[in-house]
């Protein structure tokens, strides 16, 4: 069963359009790659599904509701949450605060939400006092999908996932996606290493030029010609 739904969605930045006629959905317990290059629409159309860019044209269609256009807070009470690029923590606040401040729409139980981020993320635990900018990336990454996980989402977003990470802080973060994800959370994954998420992912779209080019399951599109040529250099 479709999740979310994008509809031949069209958005962009004042008169410039960078979304156009992009279709895409995520089933409920899938984890999904978005893949292209620097500039082809990734974090335009993550903005677009949050509420933060306007739509110009389509529709968003979340767990069955109608979210074209709608406020960012009713996006994020309705279930998605988002791990922005550039982590974008409150870098002055401590750990702790951080979290806190994830559960701004949700703010029931929130001690026992954060327990369960510390069990998930144990070193967050050893840093709960620390400031946030005196983090180190891998760190602010765990911090940030944590924030995010403090909605208790249905569905997560997470933009440039290893950047900037040591590869083995990717390959922890990655068993930890894995986990969330068979907890129940529904993913959408935009990262640079198109091998190593393909090997995670379920399903992988394409964009290109503000517009969905290729998409199928990724265990085939390992092997596709277009991919293997484009992003990993065969």
């Amino acid at each position: 069963m479709a999740l979310l739904e994008v509809k031949n969605l069209n958005s962009g930045y004042g008169d410039v359009q960078v979304l156009r006629d992009v279709s895409m959905e995520i089933n409920e317990g899938e984890i999904v790659a978005l893949l292209g290059s620097n500039g082809a629409g990734k974090t335009t159309l993550f903005r677009t599904i949050i509420g933060l860019n306007r739509v110009w044209s389509g529709k968003i269609i979340f767990d069955g509701i109608d979210i074209t256009n709608a406020p960012s807070e009713f996006i994020v009470k309705k279930g998605i949450s988002i791990v922005p690029e550039g982590r974008r923590l409150f870098a002055g606040m401590t750990v702790t605060e951080n979290l806190t401040m994830g559960a701004y729409v949700n703010r029931k139980n929130i001690e026992i939400k954060i327990q369960k981020i510390f069990d998930l993320f144990p070193r967050l635990f050893e840093r709960r006092n620390h400031l946030a900018g005196d983090l180190s990336g891998g760190e602010q990454q765990m911090l940030a999908i944590g924030r995010a996980l403090m909605n208790e989402p249905k569905l997560l977003l997470i933009d440039e996932f290893s950047l900037g990470l040591a590869p083995a802080v990717v390959e922890s973060l990655i068993k930890i996606i894995s986990d969330i994800n068979r907890e129940g959370v529904s993913i959408l994954i935009v990262e640079q290493d198109v091998q190593m998420i393909l090997e995670i992912t379920h399903r992988a779209y394409v964009i290109e030029v503000g517009s969905i080019t290729i998409n199928g399951k990724s265990s085939e599109l390992m092997h596709d010609s277009r991919i293997k040529e484009a992003y990993l250099g065969i």
